[in-house]
């Protein structure tokens, strides 16, 4: 087993001296950086003493892993499990006992643990497990890391990333958003306009006022209209009343018009007035209303495209182009899933009071080879899913959903088949990490088309049913209700 690339901080928690001393030196010998604690109180206090030379910060004097007996003379091991989780969200620990259930080991996973441990340990267990856990570990500081400093730069909330075209758009957020200028943003759906629109709103002279938000696309044409600039009583059937459009619920405020492109032709011949005057008269009326309002628009599809094919109003594209901002796929910029991901997991963890220590390298690792055709939007129910549905402290591969799971195994097949050695499902990783990643996914996904028939999977994988026991085993497969 290699040796860590940064000597990852453990702290061994357990009664006896001779366990921690034992457990310490095997982990010396694989390159990692340990210290010793023989109570619950004990082990708080030395966490405490890292944490107090410069608190909420991720040093190297902090403990990253802890490894912590269930059976403490002063304090029952899930109840130091729990106090370490309130005390730092981002420590990973392991837990170890001598007794080891079903039930203490779920009940440990549910409270926060990574993973557990049975003694006698084994060295090869022990050096696999913490191996995976400080990478956890690394992947939590990292992610925290680059949100604390993106925060701190931008304060743009819920929009995260650290991709260079995403650190160039926070630029030009900043820029623009104290003017009054027109916005046009573009981009797939789901790709964060909406998020975008708003923090725009937020750093704007005008944010003290409403923001308005409406998605063209999604309102029949006939009601577009008495929606943007209202209606009065009588003005057509059903109008009973007098109502007032979003263009003057934004006044003194900001409105983001979404999905501009499936406007019709008369309705962007109203819009290119608004925009230019910023008056309008309400469907069935003679009265001239104006108003004081900052325009957002958004778009999924290319504008100058439709505009070539006499689809859109050239002086309106010239009109609402003044400022644009191109929001690129997640798929374009894999390395903001992680971090996406876990802002998601904290979001959705405090929603649905859950306690979950993060994820596993494999998980991330399917999320970054898979297209996400939903951008952001997708990613975010894929993460609310999990939250919900896993059964462990940690996210693995077996919460994603099977046909994403099987669109994956299919699509690595594909390209195998095609002869392509094009990298495209190789995120970086060293070559063995790669193999058992993407083996993983397709036992994963073989198991379950099989309804986790061993037998039926293992004729149709082409191994016998010991390799392919081991191999469920190796990675985790076998702690899965369904693999039981």
């Amino acid at each position: 087993m290699k040796k860590p690339e940064d000597p990852t901080r453990i702290l061994i928690v357990a009664n006896d001296p001779i366990v921690c001393d034992s457990l310490s030196n095997v982990l010396r010998g694989l390159g990692y950086s340990t210290a010793t604690a023989i109570s619950a109180t004990e082990a708080m206090d030395a966490i405490r003493e890292a944490e107090q030379i410069q608190p909420n910060t991720r040093r190297a004097e902090s403990f990253q892993v802890v490894i912590t007996d269930i059976n403490l003379a002063d304090q029952n091991g899930l109840d130091l499990l729990r106090e370490l989780r309130d005390q730092d969200e981002n420590v990973v620990v392991i837990v170890v006992t001598a007794y080891g259930t079903i039930q203490s080991a779920v009940k440990s996973i549910k409270l926060g643990a990574f993973d557990y441990l049975t003694y006698p340990v084994v060295e090869e267990e022990l050096g696999l497990i913490v191996e995976k856990a400080a990478r956890q570990a690394r992947l939590i500081a990292r992610n925290s890391m680059l949100e604390r400093e993106l925060n701190e730069r931008c304060g743009f909330g819920s929009i995260v990333g650290q991709d260079p075209r995403m650190v160039k758009i926070y630029d030009l957020v900043e820029a623009v958003a104290p003017t009054n200028t027109t916005v046009l943003m573009t981009g797939e759906s789901g790709t964060g306009k909406s998020l975008i629109a708003k923090a725009i709103h937020r750093h704007s002279a005008v944010n003290d006022g409403p923001f308005v938000e409406i998605s063209c696309g999604s309102i029949p044409e006939t009601l577009l209209e008495s929606e943007l600039f209202g209606h009065v009583k009588g003005a057509f059937t059903g109008a009973h009343t007098n109502k007032m459009g979003r263009f003057l619920a934004a006044d003194h405020g900001t409105i983001f018009l979404d999905e501009i492109n499936s406007a019709s032709p008369g309705m962007q011949l109203k819009l290119l007035r608004v925009l230019q005057e910023r008056q309008f008269e309400p469907v069935g009326s003679t009265e001239t209303i104006e108003v004081n309002v900052r325009v957002l628009l958004a778009t999924n599809e290319a504008l100058e495209h439709l505009v070539a094919e006499g689809r859109f109003r050239q002086d309106l594209y010239y009109r609402i182009n003044v400022v644009a901002i191109d929001l690129p796929p997640l798929r374009e910029r894999i390395g903001d899933i992680p971090i996406l991901a876990n802002f998601f997991l904290e979001k959705y963890c405090k929603a649905h009071d859950r306690q979950i220590a993060g994820f596993t390298p494999e998980f991330i690792a399917a999320l970054q080879h898979y297209e996400l055709p939903g951008n952001v939007r997708e990613l975010e129910n894929i993460i609310e899913r999990a939250v919900v549905l896993s059964r462990r402290g940690i996210i693995d591969v077996a919460d994603l959903p099977t046909n994403l799971i099987n669109k994956q195994s299919l699509r690595m097949t594909d390209q195998l088949n095609a002869g392509s050695n094009s990298p495209t499902f190789w995120n970086g990783e060293p070559l063995g990490e790669a193999i058992e990643v993407q083996e993983r996914l397709i036992i994963l996904a073989a198991l379950d088309a099989n309804d986790w028939n061993r037998q039926q999977t293992s004729d149709q994988l082409g191994i016998n049913r010991t390799t392919l026991y081991k191999k469920i085993k190796h990675y985790g497969l076998d702690r899965w209700p369904a693999a039981g």
